[in-house]
Formats: structure tokens, sequence, C-alpha cells
């Protein structure tokens, strides 16, 4: 899923003035699933060019049903819910990343997840909670995204390092070997500053037993778990391990290629792209589950779909999802995407099972946590990401940065 735009709150309120209501409602009678109709949908990004052609197939299976997908890239795809929202022309089904459920949900614009026809149970916990708000499911898990660590074995075996590091201590260590044995340019490649840094710094967070909000909605980002985390976060740039100056948009796959960066944390993604951008280091890396803290826990991302309470053709867009979420469909959108099934059945059989590297990603994706469901999340996640940058270049400690940000994540949740 892309960066959500920082207009979340700004947003949310625009489209109340003009008049969506909490209470939301139905456009009228529901047509049956079976019934001759068009069905419209709207997919982010790369998914949205991917998703036209599973339509064409499911429109064979369902001749009376005509899927209409409306690609949407995902630079704009937040204002555009939001005056869909607005004006009362929200799609029937749309793709909603974790970090939007909040907010229109709060709208009251979505329907909630008829859990009789899709159970829990079939998907990873944190797939599923991304789209609960306030123990309501409004999603049901398209896909999903966790990070693992990406290290040079090849540059470990010349540190002296012949495992992946399973906890703190050991990728500290290893981070400092690469430098000193092996000559890299640096240990570990994370965030220093800027828009979504806080992503870096989630599988820190998380191991160390931390949390943005509680299950209350409470800020608790001055815990002490949470100031252990960003202290370790933060000795990566005092000890010099880690660059303090990364410019807007830098991609790590080069410098990983290369040797200047042998660490990174990493989506499912970059196995793709390294192993079509930089064919010299095949069998030269691995990945590995995020060194533990207290525990290895990643951040789960991904994306999940949704229908618009005013939909007139609820059934068939529960229809279109159930194919779209079941074993057999999540298989084959991941051969068509390399989109990680969010239904963990799709797991069990062919490639998925097969690929060492991505049962790591199934591995992590079991203890993943998932961002808090808030329609202040951007707020509240750019209050973290400056806190982090206080500390990566030696302007506040972490106690003294992350007691500032909670008192400014206080003053948003209580809005």
């Amino acid at each position: 899923m892309s960066r959500t735009a920082r207009t979340a709150s700004a947003a949310l309120t625009v489209a109340l003035a003009l008049g969506v209501s909490a209470c939301g409602g139905s456009g009228g009678d529901d047509v049956a699933a079976d019934a001759k109709q068009t069905l419209t949908v709207w997919a982010m990004g790369a998914e949205g060019e991917k998703l036209a052609e599973v339509a064409e197939v499911y429109e064979k299976a369902n001749p009376n049903v005509t899927v209409k997908v409306t690609p949407v890239g995902w630079d704009v795809a937040h204002q555009k819910l939001v005056s869909a929202a607005a004006a009362g022309t929200m799609p029937d089904v749309a793709q909603m990343g974790g970090s939007y459920m909040g907010e229109f949900a709060e709208l009251g614009v979505l329907e909630p997840v008829d859990t009789k026809t899709f159970d829990k149970g079939d998907f990873f916990p944190a797939g599923w909670s991304q789209g609960e708000v306030d123990g309501t499911a409004y999603g049901v898990p398209w896909y999903v995204d966790t990070r693992v660590l990406y290290y040079r074995t090849d540059l470990a075996k010349k540190a002296g390092v012949d495992k992946a590091p399973a906890d703190w201590q050991e990728m500290r260590s290893l981070a400092a070997a690469y430098q000193e044995k092996a000559g890299t340019k640096w240990g570990l490649s994370i965030q220093p500053s800027g828009l979504d840094t806080v992503q870096n710094f989630y599988p820190f967070l998380y191991s160390a037993g931390g949390a943005i909000l509680d299950d209350k909605g409470e800020a608790v980002i001055d815990s002490p778990e949470a100031v252990t985390a960003l202290k370790e976060y933060g000795a990566y740039f005092d000890k010099g391990l880690s660059n303090k100056s990364v410019q807007p948009g830098y991609d790590v796959v080069k410098d990983f290629g290369n040797g200047r960066v042998p660490m990174f944390f990493g989506g499912p993604w970059h196995v793709t792209l390294l192993n079509e951008g930089q064919p010299q280091i095949k069998g030269k890396w691995a990945v590995a589950p995020v060194p533990a803290g207290t525990s290895s826990v990643s951040m789960a991302g991904g994306s999940s779909l949704v229908v618009s309470k005013d939909s007139e053709h609820k059934a068939a867009a529960t229809a279109f999802i159930k194919y779209l979420t079941d074993t057999e469909g999540q298989a084959d959108w991941y051969e068509r995407t390399k989109d990680l099934p969010a239904n963990t059945a799709a797991w069990d059989s062919g490639k998925l099972a097969d690929d060492a590297n991505l049962q790591v990603f199934r591995k992590q994706m079991d203890t993943a946590k998932s961002s808090p469901s808030t329609a202040q999340l951007t707020e509240i996640t750019d209050k973290v990401d400056q806190a982090i940058a206080k500390v990566t270049q030696g302007k506040a400690s972490a106690e003294d940065a992350l007691k500032t940000a909670q008192s400014e994540i206080e003053g948003i949740v209580k809005q």
C-alpha cells in the first residue's frame, strides 16, 4: 500500500461538512447476486491494472455480472475516495489500506463485513485487524505484506558471521562487523527522517513490546518499551552504522547489490526486485525474521476490500470479494501480482509452500502487528516521525523526543 496523504483529518472534516452522515444508508433495494447488473470496483496502483484481468475471468463464470474496474493511482486515491464519500458516489467495491480504514468507517460510508460469509479464522490475524474499527470488521483482507530482514550472506561470511542475527545485539554486532571486516559503507539501512519513517521504526517498536496507541486508543508512545526501541534505533546513527542523510525516494536495492548497504528491512516485493535487478548477487543474500527485542514482531501492511454502505449491489459485491479472497483466488492473485495472500490456506501448496524466502514472510505475518485503525492515524504517525528524526539527528534523547510526541498525540486523540 502506498503512503497516505497527510490530509486525513482535514478531509474528514470537509466530508462531514458536505453532508456525509455517520449513519450512512442504502441507496435502494439490493439487487440479487445473480441478477443482471454492473459492479463498480476501484483498485489502486498496479492492483488496479491486474484486477481488470481477473474481472474478465469472473465475468465468464458469472455472465449476468459486468465488473467495471477503475484503476486509481495511489497518489490520488485518498482524495478520490474522500470526494466520492462526500458526494455519495462511492464504488460498490473499493480497495482500502489500513491507514484509511478508521477514517472511512467514521464517515459511515462502509458496509460491515458479512461475517457469515467471511471467516476471520481464514486470514492472518494482523490482516483481519487492519479492516476492523472499534470491534467491527469493515474490510476483508485481500493481500498482506510485512517487513523482514534482508542481509548479504557473502559479506557476512567475510565478516566472520555464518548465520542471520536473531536478536538486537546480534544485529548491531553484525552491522559493525560488516563495516570493519567486510568493508561496507554502512551496517544497516534504516530511514533517519521524513515521511513515514515510522514504518522503519515499527519492527523495533513492536519487537520491544511497545505501541503508539493502546487497545483503548490512548497514547502510549512514551512507554519504557517505546523508549528502549528508539534508543536502539538511534544507536545505529550515533555509532555511524546507518546514514543520517538519505534522499527522499532512496532505493536501497542498488546499494544492497553493490555492497554499500549489507542489511535492510524490506517487503516481499524486494525479492523480485533483487532477483531481476541485481542478478550478480544471486545466492549471496537471504531473508530472516526481524531480530528480536523481547520478541520478533514486524509491521503488517496490505489492503482490504470494502463494500459501500450505499451500494445497491451488496450481494454481488460480496460474491466478487469472496472469489478474490478464497484459497483459489488468492493463489491466482499471487501468480499474477506476487502480492502475498491474506488467506492462510493459500500458502499450503504450490510455490508459496516451496519457497523458503516466502515462508519467512509467512512466519513473520503470524506475529505481525497492524497499525491502529483511527481516523487520525496520519497525524499521529507524523508526530512519531518527528520524534525519530530528533533522535537520529542527535537533537534530543529518546525520552525527551517521545515525551513531546506523547503530549502531541494525546491532544490529537482527545479531539
